[in-house]
């Protein structure tokens, strides 16, 4: 994409923008290199990844990019044979330790909601994990070689310790001694060239032996080494040269391993880079409320309600715009300030970013292409200094594209045809028109020439489009109108301004029948489109309200079928009632009956007695269960299987099927079991896929998916809730492999973060802790590493 045009079209504004949301310097060089794609497959893995990163972040939080840095030119130095410094070194490490939690975070992410390309990015970083434990088993928190670093070095540094403290000792005595302390400046021990010395007052130099190794400004004190001290700094001093033999040893054997790395390392970065440039677009989206535009590259382009995004959202005026179905030209016309300059660059820079694999500020569902390029011509680039005028300068752009203008471009043309004579300028933009349609390419030019009106009213393909302007407050909507060419409203706005109505009848004289009849038609299509809209908006109105009566009337009805269920119910759980009673009468009567029968010899029949309680048992009612019928009609019968939830109609209950048997199954209903007929079953909630474990054997695992926290806010707590909260985070993050985590204290007085540094010290999962370095939170922060 020409340089030119990115800058006409103020690209370099999104991408500052964007740079903003990069967490790390490997993003931020991703966001400096993006270039518009001219390929679909491209622009679509580009959205892709810009959309499972919006959703990602939408859901869990950006990726924990913290401690990656960019470590490209230690590795390239490695790899050549240079030696590493500690804090290189360091930098190393925490990026492999980031490295590791982004693809942790990642996996998890994916597991939850799957996003593939994201995952299919963080699957391919390694995991370094021996040579960071290499370089932290050498380096502290502070990029200092440990004594543990090696044997060899443990021993040079004791000895040093033990040779400063002797030196030490012997100058304390010294300078504690009556007749040395009156020729002292200060009772004092310092350091002059990494040799212990003291300060001699000038005047006592030649009753002092030793070396003098600095004076002060004045002159009035000297530093001197004592005789008696200079073997045993001339020892000190090898034992740090000794040191620092050592130390180089311990980096350079450092630097080889990190050499063995560096082609993984230098691919990590690559895909780190990908990673936090994905996540800077997926939070510049949401930060400018952005929607995924559909691509294709067919040269259609439907933008609803698309906004520029460089515009305060509370002022800019959305735009509405369809290109390359119907029409492949729009011939936008109107006054000056009425928002056509703004319209060309919305739908030039939208492209781009789209093209760029950027969410665009407009609805869902709108649609851009994929172009080969985008031409603009938009500005006055009058120059003195190359003697150009205004015509000239827009002929000169214009003809650099005419030569470069494929069918599969964008063109935009800002004033086209201006700065000449208004004959030959209409003329001549007419003539550049029909060249550029016919060619194919997709085109948006703005003109003030009302011929321009009539050749796009008459061209298949070619289409008018204005800016609104409100002639009663006699300014500019900033709304685009396709299909409505632009008024002149010269005549309009200079009678409501005052201008005597004898000018402007004079005036309206001058202009020729053929304008007239053309502001006239246009006037009428104006008239036309407001009355449509009037209908429309009132349309639009009478159907939103016939929804609203449309859910009144089904809550009505819900609300009536269940009490007419209810009051049914209860009715025939009455009937039931007043059965059951009958029924208890007639059964103490028969009883009566046969004891008669037996007592007095009456042929009472027994087969009479049978018949008579099968009568009273018909004459139950049979009971109506509310729903079932209904959910029937409306509803295909649904296939109840083991572990689904189902309602009991007769009991009124929910339970969970334990098995099937032909047509009954076997429900639990809480702590017991009974056989019920399909027929009064209703399925509530299939079972999951996944086999459930028997009540008897429930167990708790924890596996390393898990989606554990890597930090733990502690602001605000005491000290006992603290140590509470500190355990459990702990032995979370131990069951989830997790190598470091973050405890957040805050810094306050210090005694809640001593407390916790306190129980640290003494938990059997922490192998070290340290204070936040700079960007983790500094002394507010504790940094734990796990065993």
């Amino acid at each position: 994409m020409n340089d030119k045009i990115l800058a006409t079209l103020e690209y370099s504004k999104i991408l500052y923008r964007l740079e903003q949301h990069a967490a790390t310097a490997l993003g931020k060089r991703a966001v400096q290199a993006l270039q518009p794609s001219p390929d679909l497959e491209d622009v679509k893995r580009s959205l892709q990844a810009t959309d499972e990163a919006y959703k990602a972040d939408r859901l869990k939080g950006s990726a924990p990019f913290g401690g990656i840095t960019d470590i490209s030119a230690p590795l390239q130095r490695a790899r050549i044979g240079g030696m590493l410094n500690a804090a290189e070194l360091l930098d190393i490490a925490n990026t492999v330790r980031g490295s590791r939690r982004v693809k942790r975070h990642v996996q998890n992410l994916h597991d939850d909601d799957p996003i593939p390309l994201l995952a299919m990015i963080a699957e391919q970083l390694s995991e370094a994990k021996p040579l960071e434990d290499a370089i932290t088993a050498c380096i502290d928190d502070q990029a200092e070689v440990m004594d543990s670093a090696s044997p060899e070095l443990a021993t040079i540094r004791r000895e040093l310790r033990s040779g400063e403290s002797r030196i030490r000792e012997k100058l304390e005595q010294m300078i504690r001694s009556s007749s040395v302390q009156k020729m002292l400046q200060d009772n004092l021990i310092t350091l002059r060239n990494d040799r212990y010395v003291i300060p001699v007052k000038q005047e006592y130099r030649s009753n002092f032996g030793g070396i003098v190794h600095d004076q002060s400004g004045s002159g009035a004190t000297l530093f001197i080494e004592p005789e008696a001290m200079v073997a045993m700094n001339n020892k000190l001093r090898e034992l740090k040269l000794a040191e620092t033999r050592e130390i180089e040893k311990i980096l350079q054997k450092l630097t080889a391993q990190v050499a063995e790395y560096e082609n993984d390392l230098m691919i990590d970065l690559d895909l780190l880079g990908q990673l936090d440039f994905a996540f800077a677009k997926a939070r510049f989206a949401h930060g400018m409320r952005g929607t995924l535009p559909r691509m294709n590259d067919r040269g259609f382009l439907k933008l609803k309600r698309g906004r520029h995004p460089l515009i305060d959202p509370g002022q800019v005026v959305p735009l509405d715009v369809e290109l390359g179905n119907s029409y492949t030209s729009i011939i936008v016309t109107g006054p000056n300030t009425g928002g056509k300059t703004v319209s060309l660059k919305t739908i030039g820079l939208l492209s781009l970013m789209a093209m760029s694999g950027l969410f665009v500020p407009a609805e869902d569902g709108s649609q851009l292409c994929v172009f080969d390029a985008i031409y603009a011509d938009i500005g006055d680039e009058q120059s003195i200094e190359q003697s150009l005028s205004t015509f000239s300068s827009h002929l000169t752009n214009i003809i650099r594209i005419l030569n470069a203008m494929t069918p599969k471009s964008l063109v935009l043309l800002d004033e086209l045809g201006a700065g000449t004579d208004p004959a030959e300028g209409s003329a001549l933009a007419i003539a550049i028109l029909e060249h550029m349609h016919n060619t194919g390419c997709r085109l948006v030019a703005t003109t003030h020439y009302s011929e321009l009106k009539a050749y796009a009213y008459n061209r298949n393909g070619v289409i008018n489009a204005s800016m609104e302007f409100d002639i009663q407050t006699l300014s500019p909507t900033y709304r685009l109108l396709i299909g409505v060419p632009g008024r002149s409203n010269a005549f309009a706005i200079a009678e409501r301004l005052g201008l005597s109505r004898d000018i402007i009848d004079h005036a309206r004289g001058e202009v020729s029948d053929e304008n007239i009849r053309v502001e006239n038609m246009i006037a009428s299509l104006e008239e036309d489109r407001l009355s449509a809209e009037n209908e429309r908006q009132t349309a639009e109105s009478l159907r939103r309200e016939i929804e609203q009566q449309r859910l009144q009337y089904e809550d009505q009805l819900k609300r009536f079928e269940d009490q007419r269920d209810r009051m049914l119910l209860k009715a025939q759980e009455e009937a039931r009632e007043a059965v059951a009673k009958a029924k208890r009468e007639a059964e103490q009567i028969i009883s009566d009956l046969r004891k008669l029968a037996l007592e007095e010899g009456a042929s009472v029949k027994e087969h009479k007695l049978i018949e008579a309680r099968r009568k009273l048992d018909e004459a139950a009612p049979e009971l109506h269960k509310p729903g079932k019928s209904s959910a029937k009609s409306q509803k295909q019968p649904q296939k109840i299987g083991a572990g689904d939830e189902v309602m009991v109609y007769s009991l009124g209950q929910k339970g969970h099927v334990v098995e099937l048997t032909g047509s009954e199954a076997l429900v639990q209903l809480g702590i017991l079991k009974m056989k019920v007929a399909l027929d009064d079953l209703e399925l509530v909630k299939q079972a999951s896929s996944k086999p459930q474990q028997p009540k008897h054997a429930v167990s708790l695992k924890r596996t390393r998916d898990d989606d554990v926290r890597t930090e733990l806010d502690l602001r605000g707590a005491n000290v006992e809730e603290a140590i509470i909260e500190v355990d459990r985070f702990l032995d979370e993050a131990f069951l989830s492999n997790m190598g470091q985590v973050y405890i957040i204290h805050g810094k306050g007085t210090g005694v809640l973060r001593t407390g916790i540094t306190d129980y640290l010290r003494k938990h059997r999962h922490v192998k070290s802790y340290r204070l936040g370095n700079y960007g983790e939170g500094g002394a507010g922060v504790t940094v734990a590493e796990l065993k």
